[in-house]
């Protein structure tokens, strides 16, 4: 279903804010920056693919220092039926205006293993996806999530996971 989309999404507009908002600056067009670290946890379904459908829960948490636009972030997700994922990897997001709506967008490779009813064909999988949230005054988002799983084809099966999930971040002062 959704395959890289989000990946290739997350650099189209990270490379699109990084020349427009940070090249020619001081700090160069991935000079270190900061944003507010978060911890969050979500929980949602795999989406039946050729998995089956089951519960997952994910724990993340965003780095302060960002590389130009884009945020860094470890995850760790514990599967019913699509086993367990621990990675490293990029964020990017912006806000709709002066409103308290916000978009992100993740790309992470990890480590993966399999459940026992359901293998992603190999150790190394890529995730990527988008959350679509809300920020309240307190700092605290609350988003609804997609995201795919899968090894891009580096490994003979390739089946892929969709997950969808509720998400709640909390940022760290």
């Amino acid at each position: 279903m959704a395959d890289g989309t989000f990946a290739v999404l997350l650099l189209i507009a990270g490379l699109t804010d990084m020349g427009t908002n940070y090249c020619g600056t001081p700090t160069g067009c991935l000079g270190p920056g900061e944003q507010e670290s978060r911890l969050s946890f979500s929980a949602g379904n795999v989406i039946e693919r050729r998995a089956d459908e089951g519960f997952e829960v994910q724990m993340r948490y965003d780095f302060a220092r960002t590389i130009g636009p884009f945020g860094q972030a470890v995850g760790l997700s514990l599967g019913e039926e699509s086993g367990s994922w621990v990675g490293y990897g990029w964020t990017w997001g912006t806000t709709f205006g002066k409103s308290p709506f916000y978009t992100e967008l993740h790309a992470m490779p990890g480590l993966y293993a399999a459940g026992d009813k359901f293998d992603l064909g190999g150790p190394i999988e890529f995730r990527s996806g988008i959350e679509l949230g809300y920020e309240n005054r307190s700092g605290w988002r609350y988003a609804v999530g997609y995201d795919h799983r899968s090894n891009a084809g580096i490994y003979d099966e390739n089946p892929g996971i969709e997950t969808v999930h509720f998400k709640v971040s909390i940022p760290l002062r």
